[in-house]
This record gives C-alpha cells, structure tokens and sequence, in this order.
C-alpha cells in the first residue's frame, strides 16, 4: 500500500520563444480522496516589459496546454508506478 506523502518538486523554467527568460517553478502534491492534488506556482521578478506583456497575454492560454500534457504524463507514470 502507498503512504500518502506530500511531494515538492522543484525546477527551473526556461522561455526561448517570443522572449527569453528563466523562472523557477514548484510542482506540490497532496493526497486528496482518493487521488492527488497537484498545484504548481512560478515565481520571479518582473521588469517593466514583462508587465506589459503579461497585462495584454493570457499566460494561461500560451503555457496552459504544455502544463496539462506534464500533468497528463505525471498523471500516466502514477498509475503505471502503481500496477508495478
């Protein structure tokens, strides 16, 4: 039987397209019911331009599918790990 435990997985995220900037990111999971909470937060300073930028951008739309495919795979490998 798994322990229920809390994961935080830190990285860094690198942007290469449209602008090039680097943030880290926290991925946290908790148990919950059933199945798994897991939340992510990105932290960093922004300049001048990147306010503008992100005032006009929907950050959401722009990185929101690459965000769900991880968790979609995450999601895969958790199940996968459980069968084995």
């Amino acid at each position: 039987m798994f322990k229920k435990v809390v994961i935080v997985l830190a990285v860094i995220l690198a942007a290469l397209a449209a602008f090039v900037a680097t943030r880290p990111a926290d991925y946290r999971s908790a148990p919950s019911g059933a199945g798994t909470n897991v939340t992510w937060t990105m932290n960093g300073h922004n300049n001048f331009m990147a306010k503008a930028f992100s005032a006009f951008m929907d950050m959401d739309k722009m990185i929101g599918a690459d965000f769900e495919k991880g968790l979609a795979g995450l999601d895969a490998a958790t199940v996968a790990a459980r069968r084995q």
